[in-house]
Protein backbone atom coordinates (compact mmCIF):
# COMPACT_ATOMS: atom_id res chain seq x y z
CA UNK A 1 0.00 0.00 0.00
CA UNK A 2 1.37 3.47 -1.11
CA UNK A 3 -0.06 7.14 -0.64
CA UNK A 4 0.26 9.06 -3.33
CA UNK A 5 3.10 11.91 -3.74
CA UNK A 6 1.55 14.60 -4.83
CA UNK A 7 -1.42 15.21 -2.68
CA UNK A 8 -3.96 17.55 -3.97
CA UNK A 9 -5.30 20.27 -1.98
CA UNK A 10 -8.81 19.84 -0.15
CA UNK A 11 -9.78 22.23 -2.51
CA UNK A 12 -8.57 20.25 -5.23
CA UNK A 13 -10.22 16.91 -3.84
CA UNK A 14 -13.34 18.44 -3.58
CA UNK A 15 -13.47 19.97 -7.68
CA UNK A 16 -12.81 16.34 -8.70
CA UNK A 17 -15.44 15.14 -6.83
CA UNK A 18 -18.25 17.42 -7.92
CA UNK A 19 -17.05 17.44 -11.66
CA UNK A 20 -19.22 14.05 -12.13
CA UNK A 21 -22.41 16.57 -10.64
CA UNK A 22 -21.58 19.64 -12.68
CA UNK A 23 -24.32 19.88 -14.82
CA UNK A 24 -27.16 19.49 -11.78
CA UNK A 25 -25.32 22.41 -10.48
CA UNK A 26 -25.11 24.22 -13.77
CA UNK A 27 -28.57 24.08 -13.88
CA UNK A 28 -29.00 25.64 -10.53
CA UNK A 29 -27.15 28.25 -11.43
CA UNK A 30 -29.38 29.00 -14.75
CA UNK A 31 -32.13 29.02 -12.29
CA UNK A 32 -30.73 31.32 -10.01
CA UNK A 33 -29.52 33.91 -12.59
CA UNK A 34 -33.25 33.28 -14.05
CA UNK A 35 -34.93 34.36 -10.75
CA UNK A 36 -32.02 37.52 -10.37
CA UNK A 37 -33.66 38.42 -13.93
CA UNK A 38 -37.05 38.19 -12.67
CA UNK A 39 -36.41 40.02 -9.99
CA UNK A 40 -35.33 43.11 -11.87
CA UNK A 41 -38.10 42.97 -14.54
CA UNK A 42 -40.25 42.62 -10.48
CA UNK A 43 -38.78 46.01 -9.29
CA UNK A 44 -39.18 48.08 -12.45
CA UNK A 45 -42.91 47.15 -12.73
CA UNK A 46 -43.49 47.86 -8.91
CA UNK A 47 -41.28 51.20 -9.22
CA UNK A 48 -43.07 51.94 -12.44
CA UNK A 49 -47.06 51.14 -10.99
CA UNK A 50 -46.26 53.08 -7.82
CA UNK A 51 -44.89 55.86 -10.08
CA UNK A 52 -48.20 56.01 -11.60
CA UNK A 53 -50.18 56.10 -8.93
CA UNK A 54 -48.04 58.78 -6.94
CA UNK A 55 -48.18 60.83 -10.20
CA UNK A 56 -52.15 60.40 -10.02
CA UNK A 57 -52.52 61.60 -6.84
CA UNK A 58 -50.37 64.64 -7.26
CA UNK A 59 -52.33 65.90 -10.51
CA UNK A 60 -55.55 65.23 -8.14
CA UNK A 61 -57.18 63.12 -10.73
CA UNK A 62 -59.13 59.76 -9.93
CA UNK A 63 -57.33 56.57 -9.11
CA UNK A 64 -56.76 54.62 -12.67
CA UNK A 65 -56.21 51.25 -13.15
CA UNK A 66 -52.50 50.69 -15.07
CA UNK A 67 -52.50 48.83 -18.12
CA UNK A 68 -53.23 45.16 -17.58
CA UNK A 69 -50.41 43.50 -18.88
CA UNK A 70 -48.59 45.34 -16.10
CA UNK A 71 -50.66 43.43 -13.54
CA UNK A 72 -50.16 40.41 -15.43
CA UNK A 73 -46.30 40.31 -15.74
CA UNK A 74 -45.83 41.43 -11.98
CA UNK A 75 -48.54 38.52 -11.00
CA UNK A 76 -45.99 35.86 -13.46
CA UNK A 77 -42.84 37.55 -11.75
CA UNK A 78 -43.99 36.86 -8.20
CA UNK A 79 -45.33 33.36 -9.44
CA UNK A 80 -41.98 32.58 -11.40
CA UNK A 81 -39.15 33.49 -8.47
CA UNK A 82 -40.15 31.07 -5.91
CA UNK A 83 -40.41 28.25 -8.89
CA UNK A 84 -37.22 28.76 -10.24
CA UNK A 85 -35.86 28.90 -6.80
CA UNK A 86 -37.41 26.01 -5.53
CA UNK A 87 -35.72 23.96 -8.63
CA UNK A 88 -32.54 25.37 -7.69
CA UNK A 89 -32.80 24.36 -4.64
CA UNK A 90 -33.86 20.44 -5.82
CA UNK A 91 -31.06 20.42 -8.51
CA UNK A 92 -28.33 21.42 -5.77
CA UNK A 93 -29.74 19.14 -3.37
CA UNK A 94 -29.42 16.12 -6.06
CA UNK A 95 -25.86 17.12 -6.98
CA UNK A 96 -25.26 16.67 -3.23
CA UNK A 97 -26.89 13.51 -3.10
CA UNK A 98 -24.65 12.45 -5.75
CA UNK A 99 -21.66 13.43 -4.81
CA UNK A 100 -21.77 12.52 -1.05
CA UNK A 101 -22.83 8.72 -2.52
CA UNK A 102 -19.87 8.49 -5.09
CA UNK A 103 -17.65 9.38 -2.32
CA UNK A 104 -18.87 7.24 0.34
CA UNK A 105 -18.60 4.37 -2.46
CA UNK A 106 -15.89 5.27 -2.88
CA UNK A 107 -14.35 5.35 0.44
CA UNK A 108 -15.97 1.85 1.45
CA UNK A 109 -14.59 0.54 -1.58
CA UNK A 110 -11.07 1.28 -0.54
CA UNK A 111 -11.95 0.43 2.61
CA UNK A 112 -12.53 -3.29 1.23
CA UNK A 113 -9.69 -2.79 -1.02
CA UNK A 114 -7.12 -2.13 2.04
CA UNK A 115 -8.92 -5.65 4.42
CA UNK A 116 -7.43 -5.73 7.84
CA UNK A 117 -4.38 -2.78 6.51
CA UNK A 118 -7.76 -0.59 7.58
CA UNK A 119 -6.59 -0.19 11.03
CA UNK A 120 -3.38 1.81 10.24
CA UNK A 121 -6.00 4.69 9.19
CA UNK A 122 -7.67 4.23 12.35
CA UNK A 123 -10.38 2.64 15.07
CA UNK A 124 -13.61 1.04 13.13
CA UNK A 125 -15.84 3.81 14.89
CA UNK A 126 -12.87 6.73 13.82
CA UNK A 127 -13.61 5.58 9.76
CA UNK A 128 -17.23 4.89 10.68
CA UNK A 129 -17.40 8.78 11.64
CA UNK A 130 -15.36 9.75 8.63
CA UNK A 131 -17.40 7.92 5.97
CA UNK A 132 -20.74 8.68 7.38
CA UNK A 133 -20.29 12.38 9.26
CA UNK A 134 -17.43 13.93 7.22
CA UNK A 135 -18.73 12.73 4.29
CA UNK A 136 -22.46 14.31 5.57
CA UNK A 137 -20.05 17.84 5.76
CA UNK A 138 -20.08 18.49 2.39
CA UNK A 139 -23.96 18.60 2.33
CA UNK A 140 -23.91 22.16 2.62
CA UNK A 141 -21.25 23.11 0.27
CA UNK A 142 -23.01 21.34 -2.77
CA UNK A 143 -26.09 21.87 -2.30
CA UNK A 144 -25.54 25.84 -1.37
CA UNK A 145 -22.11 27.46 -1.07
CA UNK A 146 -21.04 26.17 -4.38
CA UNK A 147 -23.89 27.82 -6.74
CA UNK A 148 -24.16 30.72 -4.27
CA UNK A 149 -20.17 31.34 -4.96
CA UNK A 150 -20.73 31.92 -8.25
CA UNK A 151 -24.32 33.94 -7.76
CA UNK A 152 -22.01 36.28 -5.45
CA UNK A 153 -20.40 37.71 -8.66
CA UNK A 154 -23.12 37.33 -11.09
CA UNK A 155 -25.89 38.51 -9.47
CA UNK A 156 -24.32 42.04 -8.21
CA UNK A 157 -23.37 42.51 -11.80
CA UNK A 158 -26.32 42.05 -13.15
CA UNK A 159 -28.21 44.25 -10.55
CA UNK A 160 -25.29 46.42 -10.76
CA UNK A 161 -25.71 47.13 -15.09
CA UNK A 162 -29.31 47.23 -14.34
CA UNK A 163 -28.69 50.29 -11.59
CA UNK A 164 -26.09 52.33 -13.60
CA UNK A 165 -28.71 52.26 -16.07
CA UNK A 166 -30.65 54.82 -13.98
CA UNK A 167 -28.02 55.92 -11.86
CA UNK A 168 -24.19 55.69 -12.86
CA UNK A 169 -23.41 57.16 -8.81
CA UNK A 170 -25.42 54.58 -6.87
CA UNK A 171 -24.18 51.81 -9.24
CA UNK A 172 -20.63 53.04 -8.02
CA UNK A 173 -21.65 53.12 -4.39
CA UNK A 174 -22.84 49.66 -4.64
CA UNK A 175 -19.91 48.24 -6.30
CA UNK A 176 -17.34 50.06 -4.07
CA UNK A 177 -18.92 48.82 -1.04
CA UNK A 178 -19.32 45.18 -2.22
CA UNK A 179 -15.95 44.12 -1.57
CA UNK A 180 -16.51 45.03 2.44
CA UNK A 181 -18.66 42.51 2.93
CA UNK A 182 -16.19 39.06 1.63
CA UNK A 183 -13.27 41.06 3.15
CA UNK A 184 -14.91 40.56 6.64
CA UNK A 185 -16.38 37.51 5.49
CA UNK A 186 -12.68 36.03 5.03
CA UNK A 187 -11.28 37.31 8.47
CA UNK A 188 -13.91 36.32 10.81
CA UNK A 189 -14.30 33.16 8.63
CA UNK A 190 -11.09 31.93 8.92
CA UNK A 191 -11.84 31.82 13.08
CA UNK A 192 -14.63 30.13 12.59
CA UNK A 193 -12.97 27.23 9.70
CA UNK A 194 -9.97 26.65 12.53
CA UNK A 195 -12.75 26.06 15.02
CA UNK A 196 -14.77 23.52 12.43
CA UNK A 197 -11.81 21.50 11.23
CA UNK A 198 -11.20 20.73 15.30
CA UNK A 199 -14.50 19.63 16.00
CA UNK A 200 -14.20 17.25 13.35
CA UNK A 201 -10.99 15.88 14.14
CA UNK A 202 -12.82 15.69 18.13
CA UNK A 203 -16.14 14.00 16.22
CA UNK A 204 -13.85 11.19 14.63
CA UNK A 205 -11.69 10.72 17.85
CA UNK A 206 -14.99 10.67 20.19
CA UNK A 207 -16.67 7.96 17.93
CA UNK A 208 -13.66 5.91 17.69
CA UNK A 209 -13.53 5.49 21.73
CA UNK A 210 -16.94 5.62 22.30
CA UNK A 211 -17.05 2.37 19.58
CA UNK A 212 -14.31 1.37 21.89
CA UNK A 213 -15.76 0.96 25.02
CA UNK A 214 -19.33 -0.28 23.74
CA UNK A 215 -17.17 -3.11 22.32
CA UNK A 216 -15.43 -3.79 25.47
CA UNK A 217 -18.67 -3.31 27.68
CA UNK A 218 -19.05 -6.90 28.49
CA UNK A 219 -15.40 -6.93 29.77
CA UNK A 220 -15.91 -3.34 31.82
CA UNK A 221 -19.08 -4.90 33.41
CA UNK A 222 -16.76 -7.89 34.48
CA UNK A 223 -14.51 -5.60 35.96
CA UNK A 224 -17.37 -3.37 37.67
CA UNK A 225 -16.03 0.02 35.45
CA UNK A 226 -18.71 0.23 33.51
CA UNK A 227 -19.68 3.66 35.61
CA UNK A 228 -16.44 5.14 34.97
CA UNK A 229 -16.94 4.61 31.47
CA UNK A 230 -20.05 5.99 31.32
CA UNK A 231 -18.64 9.48 32.98
CA UNK A 232 -15.91 9.61 30.62
CA UNK A 233 -18.21 9.57 28.02
CA UNK A 234 -20.32 11.96 29.65
CA UNK A 235 -17.36 13.97 30.44
CA UNK A 236 -16.29 13.88 26.62
CA UNK A 237 -19.74 14.51 25.36
CA UNK A 238 -19.52 18.05 27.42
CA UNK A 239 -16.74 18.63 26.14
CA UNK A 240 -17.46 18.57 22.49
CA UNK A 241 -21.07 20.39 23.60
CA UNK A 242 -18.85 23.46 25.02
CA UNK A 243 -16.76 23.52 21.86
CA UNK A 244 -19.77 23.37 19.52
CA UNK A 245 -21.03 26.30 21.13
CA UNK A 246 -18.00 27.99 20.49
CA UNK A 247 -18.18 27.57 16.70
CA UNK A 248 -21.80 28.64 16.89
CA UNK A 249 -20.73 31.62 18.56
CA UNK A 250 -18.02 32.46 16.06
CA UNK A 251 -20.60 31.96 13.20
CA UNK A 252 -23.27 34.19 14.63
CA UNK A 253 -20.54 36.61 15.46
CA UNK A 254 -19.96 36.42 11.40
CA UNK A 255 -23.36 36.99 10.64
CA UNK A 256 -24.00 39.58 12.68
CA UNK A 257 -20.80 41.25 11.14
CA UNK A 258 -21.95 40.73 7.86
CA UNK A 259 -25.49 42.56 8.03
CA UNK A 260 -24.12 45.42 9.80
CA UNK A 261 -21.97 46.29 6.53
CA UNK A 262 -24.90 45.07 4.43
CA UNK A 263 -27.08 47.71 5.95
CA UNK A 264 -24.31 50.42 6.32
CA UNK A 265 -23.64 49.86 2.54
CA UNK A 266 -27.56 50.37 1.90
CA UNK A 267 -28.26 53.13 4.55
CA UNK A 268 -25.41 55.03 2.16
CA UNK A 269 -27.00 54.92 -0.61
CA UNK A 270 -30.73 55.42 0.13
CA UNK A 271 -28.93 58.73 2.05
CA UNK A 272 -27.90 59.69 -1.66
CA UNK A 273 -31.17 59.28 -3.07
CA UNK A 274 -33.03 60.80 -0.39
CA UNK A 275 -31.08 63.44 -0.59
CA UNK A 276 -31.07 64.21 -4.35
CA UNK A 277 -34.64 63.50 -3.87
CA UNK A 278 -34.96 66.77 -2.13
CA UNK A 279 -32.61 68.33 -3.95
CA UNK A 280 -30.34 69.27 -1.24
CA UNK A 281 -27.08 67.35 -2.11
CA UNK A 282 -23.91 69.49 -1.72
CA UNK A 283 -23.14 68.88 -5.20
CA UNK A 284 -26.57 69.33 -6.76
CA UNK A 285 -28.22 72.01 -5.21
CA UNK A 286 -31.88 72.33 -6.64
CA UNK A 287 -31.83 69.63 -9.10
CA UNK A 288 -33.18 65.87 -8.56
CA UNK A 289 -30.25 63.18 -10.49
CA UNK A 290 -32.49 60.72 -9.73
CA UNK A 291 -36.13 60.67 -10.49
CA UNK A 292 -38.61 58.57 -7.96
CA UNK A 293 -39.24 55.68 -10.35
CA UNK A 294 -36.06 55.01 -10.68
CA UNK A 295 -34.89 56.10 -6.71
CA UNK A 296 -37.50 53.50 -6.47
CA UNK A 297 -36.13 50.81 -8.59
CA UNK A 298 -33.09 51.52 -7.19
CA UNK A 299 -34.01 51.23 -3.58
CA UNK A 300 -35.91 48.05 -4.16
CA UNK A 301 -32.87 46.40 -5.72
CA UNK A 302 -30.54 47.38 -2.96
CA UNK A 303 -31.02 44.86 -0.42
CA UNK A 304 -30.85 42.05 -3.18
CA UNK A 305 -27.86 43.19 -4.19
CA UNK A 306 -26.02 42.56 -1.30
CA UNK A 307 -28.37 39.54 -0.56
CA UNK A 308 -26.01 37.31 -2.22
CA UNK A 309 -23.08 38.43 -0.31
CA UNK A 310 -24.66 37.70 3.12
CA UNK A 311 -26.12 34.61 2.31
CA UNK A 312 -22.32 33.39 0.57
CA UNK A 313 -20.98 35.04 4.16
CA UNK A 314 -23.86 32.97 5.86
CA UNK A 315 -22.24 29.85 3.95
CA UNK A 316 -18.79 30.32 3.89
CA UNK A 317 -18.75 27.91 7.24
CA UNK A 318 -20.13 25.22 4.61
CA UNK A 319 -16.62 25.64 2.52
CA UNK A 320 -14.40 25.57 5.72
CA UNK A 321 -16.25 22.61 7.19
CA UNK A 322 -16.41 20.68 3.50
CA UNK A 323 -12.15 21.25 3.21
CA UNK A 324 -11.86 20.50 6.78
CA UNK A 325 -13.53 17.15 5.88
CA UNK A 326 -11.80 16.59 3.06
CA UNK A 327 -8.23 16.90 4.41
CA UNK A 328 -9.32 14.16 7.29
CA UNK A 329 -10.31 12.07 4.31
CA UNK A 330 -6.88 12.83 2.39
CA UNK A 331 -4.98 9.35 3.73
CA UNK A 332 -7.66 7.54 2.86
CA UNK A 333 -8.09 8.88 -0.32
CA UNK A 334 -4.69 8.68 -1.00
CA UNK A 335 -3.75 5.30 0.19
CA UNK A 336 -3.52 2.98 -3.26
CA UNK A 337 -4.07 -0.40 -1.48
CA UNK A 338 -2.00 -3.34 -3.18
CA UNK A 339 -3.68 -5.86 -5.45
CA UNK A 340 -2.76 -9.04 -7.36
CA UNK A 341 -2.27 -8.23 -11.15
CA UNK A 342 -5.42 -10.14 -12.04
CA UNK A 343 -3.87 -11.68 -14.62
CA UNK A 344 -4.55 -15.80 -14.13
CA UNK A 345 -7.64 -17.32 -13.65
CA UNK A 346 -7.88 -19.79 -10.33
CA UNK A 347 -8.20 -23.15 -11.04
CA UNK A 348 -9.84 -25.98 -9.48
CA UNK A 349 -11.31 -23.42 -6.66
CA UNK A 350 -12.69 -26.39 -4.86
CA UNK A 351 -9.61 -28.48 -4.10
CA UNK A 352 -7.76 -27.52 -0.78
CA UNK A 353 -4.17 -25.30 -2.53
CA UNK A 354 -0.94 -26.64 -2.08
CA UNK A 355 0.87 -23.14 -0.25
CA UNK A 356 5.00 -22.30 -1.36
CA UNK A 357 6.22 -19.38 0.58
CA UNK A 358 10.17 -19.08 -0.21
CA UNK A 359 11.57 -15.53 1.70
CA UNK A 360 8.05 -14.25 1.92
CA UNK A 361 8.50 -11.13 3.75
CA UNK A 362 6.25 -8.25 3.97
CA UNK A 363 7.19 -4.55 4.57
CA UNK A 364 5.17 -1.52 6.88
CA UNK A 365 5.63 1.92 7.07
CA UNK A 366 9.43 3.66 6.72
CA UNK A 367 10.59 0.31 5.83
CA UNK A 368 10.19 -1.73 8.84
CA UNK A 369 10.09 -5.25 8.52
CA UNK A 370 6.30 -6.57 9.37
CA UNK A 371 7.31 -9.94 8.61
CA UNK A 372 10.82 -11.35 8.04
CA UNK A 373 11.61 -13.75 4.91
CA UNK A 374 9.94 -17.31 5.48
CA UNK A 375 10.51 -20.32 3.97
CA UNK A 376 6.54 -22.23 4.05
CA UNK A 377 4.79 -25.26 2.75
CA UNK A 378 1.37 -26.34 2.95
CA UNK A 379 0.27 -29.05 1.79
CA UNK A 380 -3.89 -29.55 0.86
CA UNK A 381 -5.93 -30.12 3.89
CA UNK A 382 -2.92 -29.70 6.38
CA UNK A 383 -3.52 -27.81 9.45
CA UNK A 384 -1.00 -25.65 10.97
CA UNK A 385 -0.80 -23.02 14.40
CA UNK A 386 1.03 -19.88 13.40
CA UNK A 387 2.54 -18.54 17.09
CA UNK A 388 4.63 -15.90 18.02
CA UNK A 389 5.41 -12.42 20.05
CA UNK A 390 3.52 -9.42 19.16
CA UNK A 391 4.66 -7.86 15.82
CA UNK A 392 6.69 -10.96 14.76
CA UNK A 393 4.07 -10.87 11.68
CA UNK A 394 1.19 -13.25 12.19
CA UNK A 395 -0.93 -10.67 11.13
CA UNK A 396 0.85 -9.77 7.79
CA UNK A 397 1.04 -13.17 7.01
CA UNK A 398 -2.35 -13.69 6.82
CA UNK A 399 -2.82 -10.56 4.96
CA UNK A 400 -0.19 -11.59 2.46
CA UNK A 401 -2.58 -14.82 2.06
CA UNK A 402 -5.59 -12.72 1.68
CA UNK A 403 -4.18 -10.47 -1.12
CA UNK A 404 -4.13 -7.35 0.65
CA UNK A 405 -0.14 -6.86 1.22
CA UNK A 406 2.29 -6.08 -1.02
CA UNK A 407 5.15 -8.96 -0.07
CA UNK A 408 8.52 -9.50 -1.00
CA UNK A 409 10.21 -12.95 -2.00
CA UNK A 410 7.56 -15.70 -3.48
CA UNK A 411 4.42 -16.59 -2.39
CA UNK A 412 2.94 -19.50 -4.49
CA UNK A 413 -0.54 -21.23 -4.90
CA UNK A 414 -1.03 -24.58 -6.74
CA UNK A 415 2.21 -23.56 -8.46
CA UNK A 416 1.11 -19.75 -9.59
CA UNK A 417 2.27 -16.52 -7.92
CA UNK A 418 -0.30 -15.26 -5.95
CA UNK A 419 0.73 -11.69 -7.48
CA UNK A 420 -0.53 -13.20 -10.94
CA UNK A 421 -4.03 -14.38 -9.77
CA UNK A 422 -7.23 -12.59 -9.32
CA UNK A 423 -7.69 -11.52 -5.98
CA UNK A 424 -11.78 -11.66 -6.15
CA UNK A 425 -11.55 -15.47 -7.45
CA UNK A 426 -8.44 -16.10 -4.88
CA UNK A 427 -10.30 -15.04 -1.82
CA UNK A 428 -13.28 -17.09 -2.88
CA UNK A 429 -11.08 -20.09 -2.05
CA UNK A 430 -10.03 -18.41 1.62
CA UNK A 431 -12.58 -17.94 4.67
CA UNK A 432 -11.77 -15.56 6.93
CA UNK A 433 -12.51 -15.35 10.74
CA UNK A 434 -10.50 -12.86 13.14
CA UNK A 435 -11.29 -11.67 16.67
CA UNK A 436 -14.58 -9.65 16.04
CA UNK A 437 -16.56 -11.36 13.26
CA UNK A 438 -18.74 -9.49 11.19
CA UNK A 439 -22.24 -9.63 12.58
CA UNK A 440 -24.64 -7.49 11.46
CA UNK A 441 -28.11 -6.01 13.37
CA UNK A 442 -30.53 -8.44 12.02
CA UNK A 443 -31.74 -11.39 12.13
CA UNK A 444 -29.37 -14.60 12.41
CA UNK A 445 -30.65 -15.79 8.73
CA UNK A 446 -29.98 -11.97 7.03
CA UNK A 447 -26.23 -12.56 8.98
CA UNK A 448 -25.75 -15.92 7.56
CA UNK A 449 -27.18 -15.21 4.12
CA UNK A 450 -24.38 -12.40 4.36
CA UNK A 451 -22.16 -15.66 2.96
CA UNK A 452 -24.64 -17.28 0.63
CA UNK A 453 -27.39 -15.23 0.09
CA UNK A 454 -29.35 -18.21 -2.10
CA UNK A 455 -29.16 -20.50 0.91
CA UNK A 456 -32.35 -21.90 2.37
CA UNK A 457 -33.89 -22.44 5.40
CA UNK A 458 -33.08 -25.98 5.62
CA UNK A 459 -29.34 -25.11 4.74
CA UNK A 460 -29.04 -22.82 7.30
CA UNK A 461 -30.19 -25.00 9.84
CA UNK A 462 -28.19 -27.33 8.95
CA UNK A 463 -24.84 -25.29 9.36
CA UNK A 464 -26.21 -24.19 12.68
CA UNK A 465 -26.61 -27.47 13.92
CA UNK A 466 -23.15 -28.55 12.83
CA UNK A 467 -21.83 -25.24 14.76
CA UNK A 468 -23.89 -26.62 17.76
CA UNK A 469 -25.86 -23.08 17.59
CA UNK A 470 -29.42 -24.38 16.23
CA UNK A 471 -30.58 -25.59 19.94
CA UNK A 472 -29.66 -22.60 21.42
CA UNK A 473 -32.08 -20.59 18.55
CA UNK A 474 -34.94 -22.70 18.15
CA UNK A 475 -36.17 -22.18 21.68
CA UNK A 476 -36.24 -18.65 21.37
CA UNK A 477 -37.05 -17.54 17.18
CA UNK A 478 -35.17 -19.99 15.38
CA UNK A 479 -33.34 -18.09 11.94
CA UNK A 480 -36.18 -15.02 13.00
CA UNK A 481 -34.07 -14.48 16.06
CA UNK A 482 -32.95 -10.73 15.99
CA UNK A 483 -29.54 -9.88 16.87
CA UNK A 484 -28.47 -6.30 18.16
CA UNK A 485 -25.41 -4.04 17.21
CA UNK A 486 -22.13 -5.90 17.40
CA UNK A 487 -24.12 -8.99 17.42
CA UNK A 488 -25.89 -8.11 20.89
CA UNK A 489 -28.19 -11.13 22.03
CA UNK A 490 -25.24 -13.86 21.69
CA UNK A 491 -22.37 -14.51 23.51
CA UNK A 492 -18.30 -13.59 22.36
CA UNK A 493 -18.18 -17.31 22.00
CA UNK A 494 -21.50 -18.19 20.05
CA UNK A 495 -20.67 -14.97 17.78
CA UNK A 496 -18.30 -16.83 17.02
CA UNK A 497 -19.89 -19.89 16.00
CA UNK A 498 -22.58 -18.18 14.36
CA UNK A 499 -19.42 -16.42 12.20
CA UNK A 500 -17.91 -20.51 11.69
CA UNK A 501 -21.69 -20.99 10.28
CA UNK A 502 -20.93 -18.60 7.52
CA UNK A 503 -17.38 -20.30 6.80
CA UNK A 504 -19.04 -23.60 6.04
CA UNK A 505 -21.44 -21.57 4.13
CA UNK A 506 -19.14 -20.46 1.97
CA UNK A 507 -17.35 -24.10 1.13
CA UNK A 508 -13.89 -22.62 1.25
CA UNK A 509 -11.36 -24.68 0.90
CA UNK A 510 -8.84 -22.89 3.03
CA UNK A 511 -9.52 -21.57 6.34
CA UNK A 512 -7.27 -18.55 7.58
CA UNK A 513 -7.96 -17.73 11.58
CA UNK A 514 -6.64 -14.49 13.44
CA UNK A 515 -6.77 -15.10 17.14
CA UNK A 516 -10.57 -16.13 16.75
CA UNK A 517 -10.19 -17.49 20.65
CA UNK A 518 -8.26 -14.37 21.65
CA UNK A 519 -11.24 -12.62 24.18
CA UNK A 520 -13.41 -15.95 24.76
CA UNK A 521 -12.31 -17.70 27.88
CA UNK A 522 -10.86 -21.06 28.53
CA UNK A 523 -14.14 -23.23 28.31
CA UNK A 524 -15.64 -21.07 25.23
CA UNK A 525 -12.29 -21.34 23.49
CA UNK A 526 -11.77 -25.00 23.85
CA UNK A 527 -15.43 -25.41 22.39
CA UNK A 528 -14.54 -23.41 19.65
CA UNK A 529 -11.37 -24.65 18.71
CA UNK A 530 -12.96 -28.18 18.78
CA UNK A 531 -15.51 -27.32 16.63
CA UNK A 532 -12.83 -26.17 14.35
CA UNK A 533 -11.14 -29.08 14.62
CA UNK A 534 -14.05 -31.77 13.07
CA UNK A 535 -15.57 -29.10 10.81
CA UNK A 536 -12.47 -28.40 9.16
CA UNK A 537 -11.35 -31.97 8.40
CA UNK A 538 -10.63 -31.90 4.78
CA UNK A 539 -9.49 -28.30 4.36
CA UNK A 540 -6.21 -26.40 5.14
CA UNK A 541 -5.74 -24.43 8.38
CA UNK A 542 -3.73 -21.92 8.78
CA UNK A 543 -4.71 -20.81 12.55
CA UNK A 544 -3.03 -17.63 14.32
CA UNK A 545 -3.09 -17.53 18.26
CA UNK A 546 -0.90 -16.93 21.01
CA UNK A 547 -2.56 -20.48 23.23
CA UNK A 548 -1.71 -23.63 22.17
CA UNK A 549 -4.30 -24.81 24.38
CA UNK A 550 -7.01 -27.24 22.83
CA UNK A 551 -4.91 -27.39 19.25
CA UNK A 552 -3.25 -30.45 19.96
CA UNK A 553 -5.02 -31.62 17.09
CA UNK A 554 -2.71 -29.22 14.15
CA UNK A 555 -0.65 -31.35 11.87
CA UNK A 556 2.69 -28.48 12.86
CA UNK A 557 3.52 -25.61 14.26
CA UNK A 558 5.32 -22.71 13.52
CA UNK A 559 6.58 -19.80 15.71
CA UNK A 560 7.97 -16.14 14.06
CA UNK A 561 10.79 -14.15 15.45
CA UNK A 562 13.66 -13.80 14.94
CA UNK A 563 16.21 -16.65 16.32
CA UNK A 564 12.79 -18.41 17.65
CA UNK A 565 11.92 -21.86 17.66
CA UNK A 566 10.49 -23.82 15.05
CA UNK A 567 8.43 -26.83 16.14
CA UNK A 568 6.87 -29.66 13.81
CA UNK A 569 4.58 -32.66 15.01
CA UNK A 570 5.55 -36.11 13.80
CA UNK A 571 3.98 -39.07 14.84
CA UNK A 572 1.97 -37.71 17.96
CA UNK A 573 5.57 -35.86 19.10
CA UNK A 574 6.34 -32.29 19.45
CA UNK A 575 10.03 -32.08 18.09
CA UNK A 576 12.11 -28.77 18.42
CA UNK A 577 14.72 -27.20 15.84
CA UNK A 578 16.29 -24.11 16.26
CA UNK A 579 15.80 -21.04 13.39
CA UNK A 580 19.52 -22.58 12.37
CA UNK A 581 18.69 -26.26 12.08
CA UNK A 582 16.01 -25.89 10.61
CA UNK A 583 15.96 -22.94 7.47
CA UNK A 584 11.97 -24.28 6.49
CA UNK A 585 8.94 -25.70 7.92
CA UNK A 586 8.57 -28.30 4.91
CA UNK A 587 7.14 -31.21 6.18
Amino acid sequence: MTAATDSPTPRQRLTRCLAPQRWWLRGALLLALGGAVLLVAQSWLLAALFSHWLLAWQEGTSFMTPDPRWLAALAACLVLRPLLHAGREALSRQASRGARAALRHELLERLGQLGPSRRRFGSDGALGAQVLEQVDALDDYVSRYRVQSRLAVLVPLLLGVAIALHSPLAAALMLMTAPLVPLFMVLVGRAAAGASRRQLDTLARLGGHFLDLVRGMGTLQRLGAAAQASRRIAAASEAYRGRTMGVLRLAFLSSAVLEFFSALAIALVALYLGLGLLGILPWAKGEVPVIYPSALFILLLAPEFYAPLRQLGADYHARAEAEGAMRELASLLDARPWRPADRLAVADAAAPPRLACRDLAVAGDAGRRRLAPLDLDLAPGERLLVQGESGSGKSSLLEALLGFAPYEGSLAVDGHELAELEREAWQCRLGYLGQHPPVLRGSVADNLRLAAPEAGDTELVAVLEQVELWPLLAPRQGLATLLGERGRGLSGGQLQRLALAQLLLREAPLWLFDEATAHLDPDAARRLNGLIERLSRGRSVILVSHEADGLEWVDRRLTLGAAAPRQERREGEWREATHEEMPSCQS
